[in-house]
């Protein structure tokens, strides 16, 4: 199957947001450790990274990284441009291993492989972008029922795992923040989506921002943000970020393409061939993304310093 023009833009835009974010995750890190040698940690709750330069360095690296992919969405359907982001997780771990000696094992080099097999796969059998013809269009689809559950489910699981598991587990558990950044990531996808499209249709010359559903869908994009930079920064602060990066990917990933899948029906115009080829691509990331996590600490091991039974043993502190 051929990749259409729309999805050739929105890989490329795709691909160098994964090579911003993946830097982004190390120089953030890199500033987080910094900023918690002289002030309170982010993990502990305090804010002393936002007066550190180097923190601030890989924001302004993620920010761009995030435009690029907030571009792509306006080209690609997200069942692309999201399993992409297995190529943040390259990135990151190739530069976690040099710059912040989190070694990489022999099979996370293996995991870094599937994840590029895979995301080649997904690329090649990607379905093409709908047509979207105003912002109006869109609105229609979210808030049709199905779409409309999923966002209360998700509303409601945030709000217990802010309320409930934080304050017991959020230290030992890195499940618990990540729960939060993947879940409120999928709303902030389709958001972002959305808003992308609207931008694209009034560059157009379609002015979309005489709806008030655009305003509406830009606010929540900007609430979902800033949720989710807030409990990356605290899991980054507490966990080793070769980890971190993995999981929040493919928690991310598969609650993405949930979500898409309700609301923009990505595989309506596909066949069951097709929609198998993209679900083994996508497992394939998975798999990598699981070598990378359950290798990643074997590289930092040695016989004089591992402490298997130490319950903090993934911990970067």
């Amino acid at each position: 199957m051929g990749v259409s023009v729309d999805n050739l833009r929105g890989l490329s835009l795709a691909v160098s947001s994964s090579i911003f974010i993946g830097s982004s995750y190390i120089v953030k890190k890199k500033g987080l450790k910094k900023a918690g040698a002289t002030g309170v940690r982010a993990g502990s709750g305090g804010y002393s990274y936002l007066y550190e330069p180097l923190w601030w360095v890989g924001m302004v690296t993620m920010i761009v990284g995030e435009a690029a992919n907030f571009a792509a969405y306006a080209f690609a359907p997200a069942i692309l441009v999201t399993p992409l982001g297995a190529l943040s997780i390259i990135v990151s771990a190739v530069l976690a291993h040099f710059m912040l000696n989190e070694k990489l094992h022999v099979f996370g080099i293996l995991g870094c492989i599937l994840c590029v097999v895979g995301s080649t796969t997904i690329v090649l059998h990607a379905p093409k972008e709908r047509e979207i013809e105003s912002v109006k269009e869109v609105w229609h689809l979210a808030t049709e029922p199905g779409f409309l559950v999923y966002t209360c489910l998700v509303v409601v699981l945030v709000t217990f795992l802010i309320m409930q598991l934080v304050p017991r587990y959020g230290q030992t558990h890195m499940i618990v923040y990540v729960g939060i950044c993947s879940l409120m990531g999928s709303l902030t996808v389709m958001s972002v989506k959305t808003v992308s499209i609207a931008l694209k249709l009034t560059i157009q010359g379609m002015n979309q921002f005489v709806y008030y559903q655009t305003w509406l869908f830009t606010a929540v994009v900007i609430a979902c943000i800033v949720t989710q930079l807030n409990y990356l920064n605290k899991a980054l602060d507490t966990f080793n970020t070769a980890v971190i990066s993995p999981v929040h990917y493919v928690m991310f990933s598969t609650f993405t393409i949930l979500a898409s899948m309700i609301m923009f029906k990505d595989w309506d115009s596909q066949n069951a061939t097709q929609i198998a080829t993209e679900l083994c691509g996508f497992i394939t990331i998975l798999s990598g993304t699981f070598l990378l996590h359950k290798t990643m600490d074997m590289g930092n091991r040695s016989p004089t310093n591992s402490e298997p039974n130490e319950p903090n043993a993934l911990n970067n502190t």
